[in-house]
């Protein structure tokens, strides 16, 4: 659900100049037209140009619209040189693609060969000759020895040797209910990441390939019904029906098993996996760098635990190297990051805040690399040979982003971006310089080179401009916030007033979120939505929170919301919303809360348990999380047959009865993601109940994002109710 953030018009920013820095009399201002809220503004302008030169060792840079070298060790500029390398473009390489329903061995200067049938070369080679007749071929990949080639047909899976195309079945039970080497629904959404339905892996060397094997024969099925096919009314007069299999929470999952096929003799090992228990997922398959060892990451149903094994190909025996447990839940970890010595890289959270570890292979930790109350989101870069790890990290704030330099053996630990706010980072090859691209709330986009070793400034190259909507428009600033929460937690927040602010009065609240677990909603960079200035010009105070499990600074906070979700992130939003009330103007009697998917839930949520909400925007939500998939739902939740209390808590369709405040429902009536049974069940308790105080509005032909000829109508759906709360007298 973490990939839906953006869906909706309440989330969208694009990157903005500061116009603090102005004189306000040099700014035509207009105001912004809900119509101009529908539109592309450019809400920043011209960037300084910067970038590393082919050569790996300048800095090139645009200065009065000529390129200019810059030297960084020496500190010199210099014309750029008419013989400077060019960029080395990428080789061309092998690529797979279908046409004709046929697999096709091309060669392509970029892309890759998973995609849409498109126009194969004159020179491609064709590798199957059966045409589409068979079944459609899926999911292909081609070895990284190019010796063979692999794809998916009717759940089924095949390896095709490229020279002789001669074609190996390598399973031959596939089926409605049996998916090898291909991923099902609930597996590709919640682990292995949406639209990649690959399930399976070939070794480094090509000589092995491993695949998933799923049994969905247990898994539930769940109709969608298109009430709007193509050609409604004048050709199609019935509806057209999507069956799917979909586990909800407490229902039974496809089950998991791991093989690997060894193509040189046409042989089929199956990993041992015996020591699981049966519904253990298996969250990813990877291969060590030298192909001889398949590494696979096995967790329990409700997913308490991660293990990394270490498994024989030839054997399928497996061996445990890692395990990892969580008083909540353990998320799914990266995979090792090899070292050329033989050891590894491991992140994991085990400590209530992601952390580096070095290991030996076999699990032997040798030490960790990185500690402290904070995280390490991404590890950027490592130089073996000087012994230094670049990574991503929250020591310095959680809003932002910076680069942090630390020795392998844990030592000599500094940031290397220097500066509260976002950075983008760049490291040249050598690793001595960074090209740094900074922002923050109340700073410009700033482009400065910096010393990776001391974060010290070497280049002002700039900032940015004003774009045109910024300039005709002006701009309310965001401003950062602390919020102090009921029981002394600090969270994380941004605010725009109203235009024209005066203290004294009382304005509108609106309050955009998604607060999904360790999904920030608010980022210290500068960007500006141009809904909130509108709305901001409109009269209403845009608040965002980043209620604690959703603060971006670890498994400690964000586990506060474990088998109860809603329940903690509503306390802090409410404290969010007496504090803009108390100290910046609010109205405590117009706040309006408004999100879509996991954003959609708290909304609804909001007005089913709490009275400080005049009015609820709620799209495609979960309203019981009994509805909703195992995997996701389980993670947080454990199953309702362990936790029915908190299932009960988090409903929003049982307290029904309790709904305050006036809430808007939308929904796409296609949702594969949150089907439509969750808002038609919340309906019809609110309608069992006697409350009037709502209203639905469905969208056809709408999965989890609304169909782009609906969108508009979407947005102004809700504008025009969240508007009455202008017209509201105090």
């Amino acid at each position: 659900m973490r990939t839906l953030l953006l869906l909706s018009l309440w989330f969208v920013s694009s990157p903005a100049p500061s116009l603090l820095a102005q004189d306000p009399a040099a700014v035509t201002r207009s105001r912004l037209t809900f119509a101009d809220s529908q539109k592309r503004l450019a809400w920043v302008g011209r960037t300084p140009t910067a970038r590393w030169a082919a050569d790996g060792v300048h800095l090139e840079l645009e200065v009065d619209g000529a390129a200019v070298w810059f030297d960084p060790a020496v500190r010199q500029r210099r014309p750029k040189p008419a013989d400077a390398p060019a960029p080395v473009p990428a080789a061309p390489r092998k690529v797979l693609l279908v046409h004709d329903g046929d697999l096709w061995l091309d060669t392509a200067e970029g892309g890759g060969g998973r995609g849409p049938q498109r126009t194969k070369s004159a020179d491609a080679v064709r590798l199957t000759d059966d045409g589409a007749a068979t079944g459609r071929k899926r999911e292909f990949h081609l070895s990284p020895d190019g010796a063979r080639a692999s794809f998916v047909r009717n759940n089924d899976l095949f390896v095709v040797d490229v020279a002789s195309k001669a074609s190996w079945r390598v399973t031959e039970d596939g089926g409605p209910d049996l998916f090898h080497g291909l991923l099902d629904w609930v597996y590709q959404e919640e682990l292995y990441g949406r639209g990649d339905f690959q399930g399976h892996w070939w070794s480094p060397t090509g000589g092995a390939l491993a695949f998933l094997s799923l049994d969905e024969s247990a898994v539930k099925e769940f109709t969608l019904v298109d009430h709007v096919p193509e050609g409604f009314l004048d050709e199609e007069r019935s509806v057209v029906t999507e069956v799917a299999n979909y586990p909800k929470a407490g229902d039974p999952n496809p089950t998991a098993r791991l093989s690997v096929a060894h193509p040189a003799d046409r042989r089929v090992v199956r990993v041992d996996l015996s020591s699981f228990p049966a519904d253990a997922l298996v969250v990813r398959v990877d291969w060590t760098p030298d192909g001889k060892t398949l590494l696979a990451i096995v967790q329990d149903r409700i997913q308490t635990w991660a293990e990394l094994c270490a498994i024989d190909p030839a054997t399928g025996a497996a061996v445990r190297w890692i395990r990892e447990e969580s008083p909540t839940w353990v998320n799914r970890p990266e995979p090792p990051l090899w070292l050329a010595d033989g050891t590894f890289l491991w992140r994991s959270e085990r400590t209530g805040y992601q952390h580096v570890y070095h290991y030996r292979a076999g699990g032997e930790l040798v030490r960790a690399v990185t500690a402290g109350d904070w995280q390490v989101r991404s590890i950027v870069r490592v130089d073996e040979a000087a012994g230094v790890v670049w990574y991503e990290g929250t020591e310095h704030g959680a809003t932002g982003r910076h680069l942090y330099r630390i020795g392998l053996d844990g030592t000599g630990r500094v940031v290397v971006t220097p500066g509260v706010g976002t950075h983008g980072f760049e490291l040249n090859a050598a690793g001595t310089f960074v090209l740094d691209r900074w922002s923050a709330m109340d700073r410009l986009p700033t482009v400065r080179l910096l010393d990776a070793a001391t974060g010290a400034e070497v280049l002002a190259i700039g900032d940015a401009e004003p774009g045109s909507a910024a300039r005709t428009f002006g701009l309310q600033e965001r401003r950062r916030v602390t919020i102090p929460a009921r029981d002394g937690y600090a969270l994380d927040g941004c605010v725009i007033l109203p235009d024209g602010w005066q203290a004294g009065q009382r304005y509108p609240v609106f309050v955009p979120t998604y607060s999904g677990p360790d999904a920030p909603s608010v980022a210290d960079v500068w960007s500006h939505s141009t809904y909130h200035q509108f709305l901001a010009q409109q009269g209403f105070l845009v608040l965002q929170a980043n209620v604690r499990s959703a603060s971006g600074r670890g498994q400690r906070d964000t586990g506060t919301c474990y088998r109860q979700l809603g329940v903690q992130e509503l306390k802090d939003l409410e404290d969010a919303v007496d504090f803009v009330c108390r100290e910046h103007g609010g109205d405590p009697a117009r706040v309006a809360i408004a999100g879509w998917s996991y954003g959609g839930f708290m909304a609804a949520y909001a007005l089913t348990h709490s009275t400080k909400f005049a009015l609820g925007l709620a799209g495609a939500g979960v309203y019981d999380w009994r509805l909703y998939d195992t995997i996701y739902t389980e993670r947080y939740m454990r199953t309702p047959q362990q936790n029915r209390a908190g299932y009960d808590a988090t409903s929003v369709i049982k307290a029904a009865k309790d709904l305050h405040g006036h809430l808007v429902l939308l929904h796409g009536t296609m949702d594969d993601n949150v089907h439509m049974q969750n808002v038609l069940q919340l309906v019809w308790a609110l309608q069992t109940e006697g409350k009037q105080d709502f209203e639905l509005m469905l969208y056809p032909r709408s999965t989890h994002g609304l169909h782009r000829a609906v969108k508009a109508h979407a947005d102004e759906f809700q504008w025009l109710r969240l508007q009455k709360l202008l017209t509201v007298v105090r």
